[in-house]
């Protein structure tokens, strides 16, 4: 096909996703594209937070079609990079996703099928939506920061998992059960905490096991944590799991699955648009699958930010 018959989309490429799936796929998967008639230019990450900027200077410099080849982590960086972008509304971009990370969870929801050409055919029938963004307000040390994110971040339990997964991931290390491994060592070294909570102007102290809050229904490689969580609705929602002891969480490690987490009585589900996470001491934080740092946190919402392209909804 003709250069000049196709649009140009931004192809982002974490060749390390996926255990290097994105490197060692990444002839196949240009060919799919180009089968396809997508006429594209690809840039590669070479280290953690560069997809940011690759997106950023791509839509800078003209590019407003954007497709991640990696996994949530990768889509996270490509999203923080739209909004740092300085010449467009974020929601001029449109977002494609190939996925070939480990856990694949916003894809989850969207009907975003595994295989190569299944995933360019969605592209390829760019069925559009507006998707909200999350934002998260946190602090590295004494450096406070802001972080976006589409699917799911998390404080406690969550992002300890998630840092030692991340660790492992930049040392090589990764797989579909990765995730799961972590979450049953973690267990045995995290205590509870104690944190004060403020949703809706209204504040209280809590001893949590773990927190998330969701646009997104999927974490963890397929956990379903904020089950009923409605990309498009203006709102958060908040699973907040109060202390549990270790025993009660290896027995209950269904209703991470099931879709029945706000059926346990220690389990809270809230939706707002804003919700804040203060400590004594630091408590971990997470979004999309990336450690970030700790707390005081604060979550927001965007409404309607973001342009993805999806195949289908979840909505059960």
């Amino acid at each position: 096909m003709e250069q000049e018959v196709a649009e140009k989309w931004l192809v982002i490429v974490n060749p390390n996703a996926g255990n290097c799936r994105g490197e060692k796929d990444w002839k196949q998967i240009s060919t799919i594209l180009k089968n396809a008639g997508i006429y594209f230019e690809a840039k590669f990450t070479d280290k953690k937070g560069h997809a940011i900027i690759l997106a950023a200077n791509g839509i800078n410099t003209g590019f407003r079609k954007i497709i991640t080849v990696g996994g949530d982590g990768t889509l996270n960086e490509v999203v923080n990079g739209i909004f740092m972008n300085q010449v467009c509304y974020t929601t001029e971009i449109s977002i494609g996703h190939i996925p070939v990370g480990t856990g694949n969870d916003w894809g989850r929801m969207f009907g975003i099928p595994l295989d190569y050409e299944g995933a360019v055919r969605i592209i390829r029938e760019n069925k559009t939506m507006l998707h909200d963004a999350g934002t998260i307000d946190y602090f590295e040390g004494n450096e406070r920061k802001v972080r976006y994110f589409i699917n799911i971040a998390g404080v406690g339990f969550e992002s300890a998992v998630v840092k030692r997964t991340n660790y492992q991931k930049e040392r090589g290390y990764s797989g579909k059960l990765i995730y799961l491994y972590n979450l049953l060592v973690t267990l045995f070294s995290y205590r509870n905490q104690n944190v004060d909570i403020t949703i809706d102007s209204e504040k209280k102290r809590i001893r949590i096991f773990s927190i998330n809050i969701g646009n997104g229904k999927f974490c963890g490689g397929g956990m379903r944590q904020t089950p009923n969580a409605i990309p498009d609705d203006g709102l958060l929602d908040i699973t907040v799991i109060t202390a549990m002891g270790k025993l009660e969480i290896i027995r209950n490690l269904n209703i991470l699955y099931n879709g029945k987490i706000l059926e346990h009585p220690k389990i809270i589900g809230y939706r707002s648009k804003n919700f804040v996470v203060e400590s004594e001491k630091p408590v971990y934080a997470e979004a999309d699958g990336e450690f970030l740092g700790h707390t005081p946190a604060v979550f927001g919402i965007i409404p309607l930010a973001l342009k993805i392209i999806y195949g289908t909804r979840s909505i059960d």
